[in-house]
């Protein structure tokens, strides 16, 4: 029997499909040449919605201490959160802007 010849060490190659059985990692397999997975996770991303408060609880009770026996359609309490979230960026852009005119960076009750 003749010996077997000694395998010389291979510089290590890039993991192809074939090396690991078929799988690649989540990375790799897949992407075209030139694009990364953060790219591709970018389209994937949902559109970040600036979160809206809702003053519905409060308009109502306060409806109620007001007068108990009244009662207010859904349409009119829409319309009133659409109103006290206006007059909330309103009174919030004044305030900045004062802050800003005394080189502040709090908003703090003298400038609401």
């Amino acid at each position: 029997m003749a010996p077997k010849a000694q395998k010389k060490p291979v510089a290590e190659e890039p993991a192809t499909e074939k090396a690991l059985g078929g799988k690649m990692p989540k990375a790799e397999k897949g992407l075209p040449a030139g694009k990364s997975a953060d790219k591709d996770n970018e389209k994937r991303k949902k559109k970040v919605r600036k979160s809206m408060e809702v003053y519905t609880l409060y308009i109502f009770k306060v409806l109620k201490q007001v007068h108990p026996n009244m009662g207010i359609s859904s349409q009119a309490m829409s319309i009133m959160n659409s109103f006290i979230n206006d007059l909330f960026e309103k009174l919030m852009a004044e305030a900045a802007k004062l802050a800003r005119y005394n080189k502040k960076f709090t908003i703090t009750s003298r400038e609401i």
